[in-house]
């Protein structure tokens, strides 16, 4: 029988990779919902060659341009957050979570009650709402299968393990598009020097995150909240040429690495076929004419946010929410041109210590309702911190 499958954010690089795994099988699989937002076109045409139930964007004003689009296909529209979460509860095998930031939380937590299996590519869930996530799939007998390149990697070198005997687990970074540039020169990089990404080919947000290394400091907190492992444990290890993903090191002292080239799709096939591996559509490396993998400690001064995820987990309760929230209205604030590149993390930062004390009630108790509430109040103090730089 074919595998129920959704996609929520189809239309962003993740969603598109998933389609493009999936269009190469297509009897394997039966696709249940799409979503997107303002790319209609896009959403529109791989719903209707998908033969998908229902296609659904987030920009409820689009909703007549998606029923335009779908015209005759037998394809449904629907529009809005809600609409989204309930085409997250609508029954799948496999769900791939790929919406952007925080949106994405209450339409995973719709997927995990359907008891499938949840493909995780939104970090901010576990970032905001690890407690919650984790716990709902518990709850329900879901699966979660990382879909970052990282978690993924250390996914893949724990199979067969026994996590007591874990000692360090590694992710790398790229570094970005600035992590050869001058210290003095961060100030006053461009919104299109810090959206070109000197490996991956991504969308600009989260491209813009791996030049501050914001999206680093939200795969920290992530290790720790789907592992189970302390800080303590987790590195961060800049690797410019994007191979090595992550590297889990035992108490023997032995390390076991993953290697693959920068292409999602590996990880993505990875949580399509698990348990099984199946053939991807990815480059086969050569590593001889690689030749060498190089190493280098991150600098806190040129990427401050890994210092602040790492004040973030020591906080616990909502901090992650209150990070992300402050993160996502910063790269706004840059990306309109009201703050400057280095100005995102002294939003982040001012925003951590003026909702720290009551952010860090809540992991016992986490609720969407108090995610929500943090992430509002933070989003409101990030934006007041901008107005107040502007002025």
């Amino acid at each position: 029988m074919p595998r129920t499958i959704s996609i929520l954010g189809a239309t962003g690089s993740i969603g598109q990779n998933t389609i493009d795994l999936i269009r190469r099988a297509p009897d394997a699989y039966e696709v249940v919902a799409l979503t997107g937002a303002g790319n209609i076109t896009q959403l529109a045409a791989d719903a209707t060659a998908l033969k998908a139930e229902v296609a659904v964007t987030a920009r409820e004003d689009l909703l007549e341009d998606l029923r335009d689009a779908l015209s005759g296909s037998g394809v449904e529209a629907a529009a809005g957050a809600e609409a989204i979460t309930e085409a997250a509860s609508r029954p799948a095998d496999w769900t791939m979570s790929a919406i952007i930031g925080a949106a994405g939380l209450a339409p995973g937590l719709a997927a995990l009650r359907q008891g499938g299996t949840l493909a995780l590519a939104n970090k901010e869930s576990l970032v905001c709402a690890g407690a919650l996530i984790m716990g709902e799939a518990d709850r329900h007998g879901a699966t979660i299968l990382p879909v970052d390149s990282e978690h993924s990697a250390v996914f893949q070198a724990l199979v067969g393990e026994d996590m007591a005997a874990v000692e360090r687990v590694i992710i790398t970074a790229s570094g970005g598009a600035f992590r050869d540039w001058p210290l003095e020169d961060l100030a006053h990089a461009t919104l299109d020097q810090a959206s070109s990404h000197p490996n991956w080919d991504m969308g600009q947000r989260i491209t813009i995150d791996s030049a501050s290394m914001f999206n680093k400091a939200m795969e920290v907190i992530e290790t720790r909240e789907f592992f189970g492992v302390s800080p303590e444990t987790i590195e961060v290890l800049v690797h410019p040429q994007s191979m090595i993903h992550a590297l889990v090191g035992f108490c023997d002292g032995g390390l076991m690495a993953h290697v693959g080239p920068a292409d999602m799709r590996h990880a993505i096939g990875y949580a399509l076929h698990h348990p099984a591996r199946g053939p991807l559509p990815v480059e086969r490396l050569d590593l001889t004419k690689i030749g060498r993998f190089d190493f280098t400690a991150p600098d806190d001064a040129r990427w401050p946010a890994l210092r602040l995820a790492r004040e973030v987990m020591a906080a616990g309760g909502l901090m992650g929410a209150v990070f992300n929230a402050a993160k996502e209205v910063a790269l706004d604030g840059f990306i309109d041109g009201r703050l400057r590149f280095t100005q995102m993390a002294e939003i982040v930062e001012e925003v951590l210590e003026r909702r720290a004390e009551e952010a860090a009630q809540g992991r016992d108790d986490m609720t969407l309702e108090l995610v929500a509430q943090a992430d509002h109040l933070a989003r409101k103090a990030a934006e007041a911190a901008i107005q107040k730089k502007a002025g």
